[in-house]
Formats: structure tokens, C-alpha cells, sequence
């Protein structure tokens, strides 16, 4: 059987301060027991779920309670006589999962999946009967259950039975839902269990349910096995945090009184809002101790003010800032600018006239509703309107046709996007866990004016390779907000990002971009392009070479003429001007007279200096000598197709320099002898048509 089962009271879970405020804990194994003595009257629902009738009404007032007594009549049929590990008659399992859920605000779908989802594992029941007695829907739903419950959560399985699982979750959230409420009610009884398995179940609950449960939303489940995860793997810290929480709870805590202030503002300040105190959880205290050492009385919890609509926050978060003091670096507001994962709300700090410091939240109740159950409180996203208010599947929907899941987050498609290429089981687990241990998630606009969801500290790497799949390997630059990049810059949420491709097939992407990459699509298939091309992954880190300089026969000399008779005139090599520039000269060392065109820097330098000032003046002539700067992307026959450029032009190369590429970047120097300066703009308009060439200067 898939449920694990244990003494509930050996459980540091079991305690009174890890319980869940406002919720009584049912005795299950009364419950369940009750549950074997005999038929219940068909008018009425069983006993040993009027407790989940009852929190599913609370959130679903005209929901269909019949499909619930059918579901719960089968499970307990199908189940009587198994024993849980502690004892307890199995119907418990599901009967406390479907309680987790109905809490939660699950609608009726999931509430019916949930009740059936260890039978077609463990009984005789089949999904076709399952079809047959509730439909498709909840015959889906069980069968992605019963997928995911199969996982053997041993080190070499752990790969692909969680590919299985994501595979599971992209089909329909709810499998998700239903498992993280399963793997809860599983550490709450895992007391029994030897040490090293409760050990490797916690871990794998560690590194990749709780972050799944972040990334659904789902923080009233995410939270208590955080505390549960924390009692197994640090029982020493628990011990410790336990004790702080303990002492605190003889201390007077501020916050009530806080609390009330923040009623009192608001209330004269007519704004309709219901102000609660939140005690953090343990793993919560923990971490607040080990940012802050020291902990004042109110770190312990948290002020929450709910309100009702949207602009009522901003209303509440004006009042707050004018009547206490603010703590500017703690304000963030995720009701403009929403988590990947659902979550909206103001969180601000405020200090107290006594010198007390609150972190208060301020949402909707909609908003709490979602922060507390993520996608669990969006209902069933498949369904019609008419049937999602009823918490009833929609007959009309084919379940095994692709769907587009509109609570799918970014992160879940891309995930499943690429789980399909992942070259083997080591990889992908690899790469899960440190795509899940990203916290947050960037929105950034795409040229064409689409989006892309990327995760924090993405770079253009990524979103090279999340618009444009493979063909990104042929990705040269960047413009985010319009100016050029390389392409290993970190972007921001809200940049706006144009990728530039080179049109030559042959080009590649380098090994250093694996150092910039860290979304696992482009980091895959960066590294199968490299393992496919051995060659060119070694051309990519061979050293720097010097600078290439190509040095042209003519000397040719300045058409700038100085009124100082025989003093030799040169053009300043920071500014190259060109008729018909406006220019300033200068005397330096040697009596040789310096030219800048008059805007230099150079310029103010040499007056602050002191330098002798002479008058210049162009000759009739119209030819000049002048520098450009060429930057570019690296691609082969450049410097080939450049010159080309300039000769078409009529003009002369009298030297050229080409560094070496950095991040495929290539700076060109060109000295160019032109027969007119009037060709100027046009030359420097030919050179920047070079495909691969991004902007041309004057020195």
C-alpha cells in the first residue's frame, strides 16, 4: 500500500504548537472504525465524513454532496478489512487527505478523486469502473494519482518516477494537489517508521514536494511539512526553536496591541478591513533567528489585514505609512507585480511610537484564499462556468485530448517542455532540483511584443533558447531596452529583450555560455550541441590572440592647416576629425600642433593645462584621413566582408586592428584615407550593413 502509517501521537507533529490554528484535529481512527460498523441510511451522509460535507459546504455552499456519500461508500467497501502500519482501518487515509483538501476549498472533482485515489492501487476497483461510477474526470484524476503513487522513492528510482510524476502534474494540477495532501497526511503518521526511512522520506519531501507546493501556491500544506521535514532532519534546531517559541509564549507579546492600533487607524479612517495576528510556523522562527540572531517579541508572527477589494489595499497601506513610521526596505508588493506562483499581496514593516517593529500583510480575501491554497482554491480548470460553480466535471470535455491549463504556471510548462529532451535520468533529476530550488520568476517582453517567463537571474542565454529552441545556437547578441548586450547579461523582471541571429548556419554556441545559462532547455541543449561538435567546443576556449593588424602602404598626411608657420600639423587620434568638423589645435611637445574637433574632452584638458592655443583651418582639399570603430559579433569572414564594405565606398585602408572576440564580441579599428569627408556618413552607413556588425563610431 501506498499510505505510510504510524502512531500519530509519537509524531513531534502531534504536538499542540505544530497544529494548524482554528482546525481540530478528528480522531481518525474513531472515525474509521465507526466506519466498519455497519451500513449508513441512504438519506443521509456517513458519518465518518460529515466533517468533510461540512468544510466542503463551508467554501461550496450548493455543492452535490451525493457524488461525495457514492465515492465514500466505494473506498470504504473496497478497503474494509486493510490496516494502516498503526492499526487504523484504512478508510482513515483518505478520509483525512479528503479532509486536508475540502479545507483547503478543493471543489467537488477533487474532493471525489481524493476519496477513490488508493483504490485502483490497492483494491479490486478498476479505473473503468471508476469512469462508470463518476466519469471521466474522476477517472482521469485517479489514474494520475495512481501513477505518482507508485513511485519508489529510492535514490536510483527517484529520476524518472518523478518524471512520471511531473508528466502527471501537467496533465491536471489537481493530481498534484491530491498528492502533496496524501504526502502531509503521511509525515503526520510517520512516527514509527525506522529513523533512516523517515530520514529519506523527509528529504524527498525536502527537495522536491515543498518546493512543488511553493511553486502550486499552496503554502497551508507547504508550511505544516516544512515544520514536519524540519522535526526529522534537524531535531536539534527544532528543539532549540521549539524552546524559543516556548519561552516567548510566557512573554507579553506586542502584536495584539499592535493589532489594535491598526484596527483603530483604519476604523477612523473608514476603511472595512478584518486585522488578525499570524504566529509564524517553526521553520519561519528558525529562520528569523538565524537572519536577525536576537529575537524581539515581534518577530514571533505577523499583523494580516484583509479587506475587500484591490484598491482597498493601497487604502490600508497609505493609512499605515502616515501613522507609523515605515520600514521603506521592507515594503514589496506583489498585488501590482503577482509571484510566479499565484501569490498577491503588500507586505510592509512598521515601527511603533514604543520602538516595536511589525511585519504586516495586506490582501483580499480572494487574495488569502490563493495565498493559503494556490491552485487548490482556483477550482477545477477545465470545467465550464456554469459547471465549475458546481463543482461538477465537465462531461463535455474529452480528458485524454491536450488541454491548456489556465492555472499552469510558466515554470510547469517549461519543465515540461523540456523533460522530454533530457538525455538521461541523472540529468533531468539534476536539473529538476535546481530548476525547483528557484524561488522567484522574471516576466520579460519579447520584440515582437509577446512575453517570456524565465526564472530569476536568467540571462539573454535563456531567453535566447526559451523563444527560439535550437535555433538559438545560432544566437549572436542582444538588445534589452534597446541597448546592445552581451549575451551573458542577467535580465530583469520587465525587460524588454531583441535577440539577434546569425544568418550563417554553422554558427554555435560557446562553451562559456554553459557558465551564464540556468534554465535547463537552454543549459540541455547547449550541452548537446557542444557533445556533438567536440571541434568547435575547443575552438570556443583556445586562448586569446593578439590583436590582428593589417598596416596599408600609404602614410598619407593631415589636410588640417595651423597658423604657425612650419609647425608640423597631426590629427588627434581620440577624436579624428574631418573637415568640415569645427576644430581647436593645440602646441605639444616637439612644437607640433594637435587638432580635436572642438567638443573633445581633450580639449578642456589641455586649457586646464595650459597648452598654447592656435588657430587651424581646413585645407580646400577634400580628402581626409579619419579612425572608425567597428563593433560586431564574431562570425567567419568578418574582416573579409568589412574591407569589402569600405572598398565599395572608394575609400583606402591605411591600418586596420581586430581584437580578439570576447563573448563573441569583436572590436575592429579602422585608419581610412577618404577621397571627399562628405563620404563619411555614407561609408559609416555601408559598414554598419555588414550582417553581424551592431554600430560604427569615429574614434
Amino acid at each position: 500500500m501506498s499510505a505510510e502509517a504510524t502512531n500519530p501521537e509519537a509524531h513531534p507533529e502531534a504536538r499542540p504548537e505544530l497544529r494548524r490554528r482554528g482546525r481540530t484535529r478528528l480522531d481518525l481512527r474513531r472515525l474509521g472504525r465507526a466506519a466498519l460498523l455497519g451500513p449508513t441510511s441512504r438519506d443521509r451522509l456517513p458519518d465518518a465524513i460529515g466533517h468533510v460535507a461540512e468544510a466542503h459546504r463551508a467554501h461550496h455552499p450548493d455543492a452535490d454532496l451525493s457524488v461525495l456519500r457514492r465515492a465514500y461508500l466505494l473506498a470504504e467497501t473496497s478497503h474494509r478489512g486493510q490496516m494502516r502500519k498503526s492499526g487504523e482501518p484504512y478508510i482513515t487515509h483518505p478520509l483525512a487527505v479528503t479532509l486536508i483538501l475540502a479545507e483547503l476549498g478543493a471543489e467537488t472533482t477533487t474532493l471525489t478523486a481524493s476519496l477513490l485515489h488508493d483504490t485502483v492501487e490497492d483494491t479490486d476497483v478498476t479505473l473503468d469502473q471508476v469512469r462508470e461510477e463518476f466519469g471521466d474526470e474522476v477517472r482521469f484524476i485517479v489514474d494520475g494519482v495512481t501513477k505518482v503513487e507508485k513511485i519508489d522513492y529510492g535514490a536510483a528510482a527517484e529520476p524518472e518516477t518523478f518524471r512520471k510524476m511531473l508528466v502527471a502534474t501537467g496533465n491536471d494540477v489537481r493530481v498534484m494537489s491530491i498528492k502533496l495532501a496524501d504526502r502531509l497526511h503521511n509525515m503526520r503518521t510517520l512516527g514509527v517508521m525506522r529513523p533512516e526511512k523517515q530520514a529519506r522520506i523527509a528529504k524527498v519531501t525536502r527537495d522536491v514536494l515543498i518546493p512543488l507546493a511553493e511553486r502550486l501556491g499552496v503554502q497551508a500544506l507547504k508550511t505544516e511539512l516544512e515544520d514536519l521535514v524540519f522535526a526529522i532532519l534537524h531535531p536539534e534546531e527544532y528543539e532549540r526553536t521549539r524552546a524559543l517559541i516556548a519561552a516567548h509564549a510566557g512573554e507579553r507579546d506586542p502584536l495584539p496591541a499592535i493589532a489594535d492600533s491598526v484596527r483603530t487607524v483604519l476604523r477612523e479612517a473608514g476603511i472595512t478591513a478584518e486585522v488578525q495576528v499570524r504566529p509564524r510556523h517553526f521553520v519561519s522562527v528558525h529562520r528569523i533567528a538565524l537572519k536577525r540572531g536576537e529575537l524581539r517579541g515581534s518577530d514571533f508572527g505577523r499583523i494580516l489585514v484583509l479587506v475587500g477589494e484591490n484598491a482597498d489595499c493601497y487604502a490600508v497601506l497609505g493609512e499605515l505609512h502616515t501613522c507609523f513610521t515605515p520600514v521603506v526596505s521592507e515594503f514589496k508588493d506583489f498585488v501590482a507585480t503577482p509571484k510566479f506562483n499565484l501569490y498577491q499581496s503588500l507586505h510592509t514593516a512598521v515601527a511603533t511610537p514604543q520602538g516595536h517593529v511589525a511585519e504586516v500583510i495586506v490582501r483580499t480575501r480572494q487574495m488569502h484564499r490563493v495565498a493559503e491554497a494556490g491552485v487548490v482554491a482556483l477550482g477545477n480548470p477545465y470545467a465550464t462556468a456554469s459547471s465549475a460553480t458546481a463543482g461538477t466535471p465537465d462531461a463535455a470535455a474529452d480528458p485524454y485530448e491536450e488541454r491548456v491549463d489556465p492555472t499552469r504556471p510558466g515554470w510547469l510548462s517549461r519543465l515540461l517542455d523540456w523533460q522530454q529532451s533530457a538525455p538521461d535520468p541523472d540529468t533531468f533529476w539534476s536539473v529538476l532540483r535546481a530548476e525547483l530550488a528557484q524561488d522567484r520568476e522574471i516576466t520579460v517582453f519579447r520584440a515582437d511584443g509577446g512575453t517570456l517567463g524565465l526564472p530569476a537571474g536568467a540571462s539573454c542565454i535563456d531567453a535566447a533558447y526559451a523563444q527560439h529552441g535550437e535555433a538559438a545556437h545560432g544566437c549572436i547578441g542582444a538588445r534589452v531596452n534597446g541597448r546592445l548586450t552581451s549575451l551573458s547579461s542577467p535580465l530583469s523582471d520587465g525587460d524588454t529583450v531583441q535577440l539577434l541571429l546569425a544568418q550563417d548556419a554553422s554558427s554555435g554556441p560557446a562553451a562559456e555560455w554553459l557558465d551564464h545559462a540556468r534554465t535547463p532547455a537552454a543549459r540541455i541543449a547547449i550541452s548537446s550541441w557542444l557533445e556533438a561538435h567536440p571541434d568547435r567546443a575547443m575552438a570556443t576556449t583556445t586562448a586569446a590572440r593578439a590583436p590582428l593588424s593589417v598596416i596599408g602602404a600609404r602614410g598619407g598626411g593631415a589636410n588640417a592647416v595651423a597658423d604657425l608657420p612650419n609647425a608640423p600639423v597631426r590629427l588627434a587620434g581620440c577624436c579624428t576629425p574631418v573637415p568640415p568638423d569645427a576644430v581647436a589645435g593645440f602646441v605639444v611637445r616637439g612644437g607640433a600642433v594637435t587638432v580635436h574637433r572642438i567638443h573633445c574632452a581633450a580639449v578642456a584638458q589641455m586649457r586646464a593645462v595650459g597648452r598654447t592655443s592656435v588657430a587651424v583651418h581646413w585645407r580646400a582639399t577634400a580628402d581626409c584621413r579619419v579612425t572608425l570603430l567597428a563593433e560586431s559579433f564574431g562570425r567567419p569572414h568578418l574582416l573579409a566582408d568589412l574591407t569589402e564594405a569600405i572598398a565599395r565606398e572608394g575609400v583606402e585602408v591605411v591600418s586596420a586592428t581586430v581584437e580578439p572576440p570576447v563573448e563573441q564580441r569583436v572590436r575592429h579599428s579602422y585608419t581610412l584615407q577618404l577621397p571627399d569627408a562628405a563620404g563619411l556618413p555614407a561609408l559609416m552607413r555601408a559598414m554598419r550593413n555588414v550582417p553581424g556588425v551592431y554600430d560604427v563610431s569615429r574614434a
